[in-house]
């Protein structure tokens, strides 16, 4: 009609309060994963309960050699194989990761064909060699080579003992396996880091100190602390030679009095006591070189219960 008002205009659609708006989500049931859970719980329980109560495993024995001076002497000279070991194989392993990135033809013939042995043969016949080394050379010094005259010479039986051919042993192996690790860690890095250092005038030196290994250690630390537990752990090997460590003393110990079964019990709970510890030192290196990975409890949380999601869960 001509005149009339307009229309008035629709009101908007109300809308629904917050609430409505969010999505609930709710964890799929999972049966088949409680029954795994409580398969495993039970079979541990039971596990634990056979061991404890087994009346052949003397745990008083256990008890009273799990801090016998002779057992502590050999769980320091484990300590002092794993840490000097480590140290030697890790600065060999920096070496030879450089000398596999050379330019240098001959130097990266050099380091890997280092590698190429020293990760081809078995550690055990490493430790034996080592230990059998008067019988390649009765004699060694310092001198000039190819058969000129000596300066200083010394018994090799009087300098190789089965400590120095422990640790001569252990380190060279070690650093065959590391070199593979940092050179891994280095070529994880943006080529363009190293150029950039260049740009600015860097040396190489620095720019590998300075630049590239610390941007490195998110990929080399976790396969760096596995090394360092399997390590506390291949010491073990060490009593072939009688390299007066933790099993060496054990097998000395059980042989005397045939307490077998306790004193292999006695030293891998001292493995057990070391290799946690390492556990727990990775884990804060790790946290320190890559601060927003997940926690280690948020994690364990996040695989242990069934269904259970969680912020900050990684795949």
């Amino acid at each position: 009609m001509k005149g009339s008002a307009p229309a008035p205009a629709p009101l908007p659609d109300a809308q629904p309060p917050a609430d409505e708006l969010t999505l609930k989500v709710t964890a799929r049931p999972r049966p088949g994963r409680w029954l795994a859970v409580l398969a495993a719980l039970f079979f541990a329980t039971w596990l634990a309960y056979t061991i404890i109560v087994n009346p052949n495993l003397h745990w008083d024995v256990v008890v009273d050699y799990q801090f016998d001076d002779r057992i502590l002497k050999g769980l320091w000279v484990t300590v002092q194989l794993t840490l000097i070991s480590m140290a030697v194989g890790i600065a060999i392993g920096v070496l030879i990761a450089v000398m596999q990135l050379s330019e240098s033809p001959v130097l990266r013939l050099i380091a890997s064909a280092y590698t190429w042995f020293f990760r081809g043969t078995p550690l055990l016949v490493q430790l034996i060699f080592w230990f059998n080394l008067a019988l390649l050379f009765p004699v060694i010094g310092i001198g000039v080579p190819f058969d000129g005259p000596k300066l200083v010479e010394w018994q090799t039986n009087a300098v190789i003992t089965g400590f120095v051919a422990a640790l001569l042993g252990l380190s060279i192996n070690e650093g065959a396996y590391m070199a593979e690790i940092v050179r891994a860690g280095i070529q994880s890095v943006d080529p363009g880091q190293r150029e950039a250092g260049q740009s600015i005038g860097m040396s190489n030196r620095r720019i590998l100190t300075r630049v590239v290994l610390p941007q490195a250690m998110r990929v080399i630390i976790p396969p760096f602390g596995n090394q360092f537990i399997s390590m506390l752990k291949t010491t073990s090997l060490v009593s072939v030679i009688a390299g007066s460590d933790l099993m060496t003393v054990s097998q000395h110990l059980y042989l005397a009095n045939f307490e077998v079964i306790a004193l292999l019990m006695v030293a891998s709970i001292w493995y057990l006591v070391l290799t946690t510890l390492a556990s727990i030192a990775q884990h804060f290196i790790e946290r320190h070189y890559h601060p927003g990975a997940t926690p280690v409890r948020r994690r364990v949380l996040t695989n242990l219960v069934p269904g259970r999601t969680g912020k900050g869960a990684t795949a």
